[in-house]
């Protein structure tokens, strides 16, 4: 019994999984842009966590990238509210395809899906195939787990058991809690609970407060994603429990209500028992959000007096990279690396120009910030590329591939860039620290390279941005220019030397920051022939 309930179990997880991974490859970077564009008030968060949760199967795992995205910053505190309320009702999905009686169908769905994933090459199908196959597996499992159970109307300790939780609906509630905790699947411990109640193994008052137990327990994994996140998403994690919380206890008090309208509908549709389930954990879920919604703003407040503390107050040397991403969407995880990239490229785009500050002023705190820029791309570079080599281990399609080689080598050419504007600022202090003087026009020609230069660098991070070949073949123009006037100041840096308009050390400083400026441009070009290069699938 126990070995056949805890096979079924596993390939029951399995096929959960294998389903969502399936239909997340088909959404990919949609997911975070779906909650970063589709969140502007609650009403637009509980739609958007609804269909992520549906696309990934799993409110935990849609939770977890929330408090993700609030810790990034990608998401304020009370967007995130709508979005867990909408993860929870997405997450009931999975108790509706259970309800569906399909076991007999398991294995010839798996042959489909199989089918589709070993004789097919097209992605497409492939994915299906990964849909498919999951989708059999959790039938195929549920199968197994029945089987596996059926020794337990036997046993006189579960009729005791299923007795007290009929009398004690908070001691149900604890077992359901406890349970979703062990797996960290509200989903998986609902389908147990399916094939209880179809197996009359437990009575329907003594189910119910095990579902709502369920609802509390799936959010350990929140809770667990936000140690060490920032305020606001430990806050994010906190409004989820609280939101369960409030729903266990608002259903509790009614529950001989809510029982005999289950009842009633089971009986009114016909209702298979794994279906009435399914539809009672719906019931709960909508209704619990219904209630809840108008009173966001209350559950943001009740949150911020909890866990008191000012975000702003706290200085992150990363933004985006949250390993959490990795496990539960690699496509989000390979977005994260590219928005850290980017800002990486952005200090790259600061260091210039402070650089280019302290050539015109000479002074310090221009020098400081120029410091403090090529530092930061120098911890960004070792943390970036750990996140990506981490991300490299998980499965992506052909074109998320490509872009996170393209992602590996563009970190080089930024953390490149850093050097050579870092070489300058101490040509420049050189400068200064020995009285080097430079005529007005050798200053004027180094101040143009340097405007050339920096439009090249902004124009191949912004190509990077938005993937626009247009802007990155003006990048190509532009390095063109920065070779050329390259050329032609060495010329004329040659001519003034002849002439004695300026002095040997003048022009060892005027060469140097010359040349350190071309090789920029040479970086800024190979971001941008990286983004001419990418293929489109």
């Amino acid at each position: 019994m126990i070995f056949e309930f805890l096979g079924g179990l596993g390939v029951f997880l399995f096929g959960i999984k294998f389903m969502g991974e399936g239909l997340q490859k088909y959404a990919g970077e949609r997911l975070k842009y779906i909650l970063d564009r589709y969140t502007s008030n609650p009403v637009k968060g509980v739609l958007a966590g609804m269909f992520v949760t549906i696309l990934i199967q799993s409110s935990s795992a849609t939770t977890v990238i929330t408090v993700g995205l609030v810790s990034a910053g990608f998401m304020k505190l009370r967007q995130s509210i709508g979005v867990v309320m909408g993860a929870n009702i997405g997450t009931t999905i999975t108790a509706f395809i259970i309800g569906i009686d399909m076991g007999k169908y398991s294995l010839l769905i798996l042959a489909a899906g199989s089918l589709l994933l070993f004789f097919f090459k097209s992605q497409k199908l492939q994915h299906a195939g990964q849909v498919l196959f999951g989708f059999g597996g959790i039938f195929l499992g549920l199968d197994l787990m029945s089987s596996g159970m059926g020794p337990l109307k036997n046993l006189e300790v579960f009729h005791d058991l299923t007795l007290n939780m009929s009398t004690n609906p908070i001691l149900g509630v604890v077992i359901g809690t406890f349970i979703t905790i062990i797996i960290q699947s509200s989903s998986v411990t609902i389908g147990i609970l399916q094939e209880l109640y179809s197996q009359h193994l437990v009575e329907l008052n003594a189910a119910l407060p095990v579902l709502f137990g369920d609802n509390i327990g799936t959010t350990i994994t929140a809770v667990l994603a936000s140690i060490g996140a920032s305020i606001s998403a430990k806050r994010t994690a906190l409004v989820h429990v609280i939101f369960n919380l409030i729903g266990t206890i608002i259903f509790l008090i009614i529950l001989p209500f809510f029982t005999s309208s289950i009842y009633y509908l089971q009986g009114a549709f016909n209702l298979h028992p794994q279906m009435t389930v399914a539809v009672a954990h719906g019931a709960f879920n909508v209704a619990n959000t219904l209630i809840q919604l108008p009173f966001v703003g209350l559950l943001a407040f009740i949150v911020m007096k909890l866990i008191p503390g000012d975000d702003s107050l706290v200085n992150y040397h990363t933004k985006y990279l949250d390993p959490v991403f990795i496990e539960q969407s690699p496509s989000i995880a390979l977005g994260q690396g590219k928005e850290e990239l980017l800002r990486m490229g952005h200090f790259a785009i600061r260091g210039l120009e402070e650089t280019k500050l302290f050539f015109q002023t000479n002074l310090q705190p221009h020098a400081e910030a120029v410091a403090k820029m090529e530092e930061s791309i120098n911890y960004l570079d070792g943390r970036i590329t750990d996140y990506l080599i981490h991300l490299s281990e998980s499965p992506l399609t052909a074109a998320e591939s490509e872009q996170h080689s393209m992602l590996v080598n563009t970190i080089r050419d930024i953390e490149r860039i850093g050097d050579h504007f870092e070489n300058i600022a101490e040509l420049i202090d050189y400068q200064q620290q020995n009285k080097v003087q430079m005529s007005n026009e050798a200053k004027q020609q180094l101040n143009d390279m340097f405007q050339l230069t920096i439009e090249a660098v902004k124009f191949s991070i912004q190509s990077l941005d938005h993937s626009d070949k247009e802007l990155a073949k003006d990048v190509v123009m532009k390095e063109e220019q920065i070779d050329k006037m390259e050329r032609k100041l060495r010329k004329m840096h040659l001519l003034r030397l002849n002439s004695g308009d300026c002095t040997g050390q003048a022009g060892i400083v005027f060469v140097d920051i010359v040349s350190n400026l071309e090789r920029i441009g040479d970086h800024a070009v190979n971001i941008a022939d990286a983004v001419l290069e990418l293929k489109q699938y």
